[in-house]
């Protein structure tokens, strides 16, 4: 099937012209022009797994539900292909702005640390949510839970009843056959797990999380208002979100001041941003290896 019809089919829009566009190191991006003459952003991929293209559908729609962020409004998705509306880039941020409509979009919360969204729209969100009883945080989860995709990771994302579980058992300790640490290395993030219910921070509610914040997967439009992409979204500890937008780089003391005026954060949470800097450490080595690997585990050794 042609790409201009895999469009057509998710969309319902009859296509004009399809350019490749830069997308990242995992999907062929595409910027499509339709009859009506607006234009679209298309991602696709091969080997995308099953209902991945649906999850990252329903994590924008429910980042979008709160007002707070830009999101783009996708117009179609299908198994091989996400279409969404194009976004203009090339405005001169405002950190501030980004700042306090992220702390809104964390506060709107989620209902459990864990399942993928549960409020988004539509039928493919239906597709990525799981049943009713995955939203229910009182209940065991059902047992086709979407994962959480990051790359060609595959993390479980089943509810746990405390934030300190969910961190160790569904985000660090399964990343340990695949992020090449040595011997000393797993066993300090071991360690790690074992003290997160003292080194997590006090307990907060799920806080509605993009899963994927580095400074790559936000855009800038053109009136200078942040625009929130590529999302991996699940109900999680907000400190995730701010430590991974810190890792390669600050997203500047504007943004961090405007965040907290909205939403403080619970004391010690500088002392825990390498701690929730180790999650993004262990995703980069088990993808990508280079130091990634060691810097894991400097990080590891420092909690442990």
């Amino acid at each position: 099937m042609s790409l201009e019809t895999a469009v057509r089919e998710a969309t319902g829009r009859e296509v004009r012209r399809v350019e490749r566009v830069g997308g990242g190191d995992i999907n062929e991006a595409f910027r499509v022009q339709f009859a009506d003459e607006s234009f679209g952003f298309v991602k696709t991929r091969g080997d995308v797994a099953a209902g991945e293209y649906a999850a990252e559908a329903a994590g924008l729609r429910w980042l979008a539900e709160p007002g707070a962020l830009r999101v783009p409004e996708v117009l179609g998705v299908a198994d091989d292909v996400l279409v969404l509306d194009w976004v203009d880039e090339g405005g001169r941020g405002d950190p501030a702005a980004f700042g306090a409509g992220l702390a809104a979009v964390h506060a709107a919360g989620a209902e459990t640390f864990g399942a993928p969204p549960a409020r988004a729209s539509g039928s493919d969100a239906a597709r990525a949510s799981g049943s009713d009883a995955a939203r229910a945080s009182g209940g065991a989860p059902p047992a086709a839970v979407t994962p959480l995709r990051l790359g060609s990771l595959s993390l479980p994302n089943e509810p746990t009843p405390d934030w300190p579980t969910f961190y160790a058992e569904r985000r660090l300790l399964p990343l340990l056959p695949h992020a090449g640490l040595t011997r000393f290395g797993n066993r300090a993030v071991e360690s790690v797990c074992s003290r997160l219910q003292d080194l997590a921070g006090p307990p907060e509610p799920p806080a509605r999380l993009h899963g994927d914040l580095w400074s790559g997967n936000v855009l800038w439009g053109r009136d200078g208002r942040a625009w929130l992409i590529d999302p991996a979204a699940y109900g999680g500890h907000r400190e995730v979100d701010l430590a991974m937008l810190r890792l390669f780089g600050s997203p500047g003391k504007a943004f961090l001041t405007a965040y907290e005026e909205r939403h403080p954060l619970a004391p010690g949470h500088q002392d825990r941003v390498e701690l929730y800097q180790l999650f993004p450490l262990l995703v980069h080595a088990a993808l990508f290896g280079g130091g990634y690997p060691a810097s894991a585990e400097r990080v590891a050794r420092k909690y442990a």
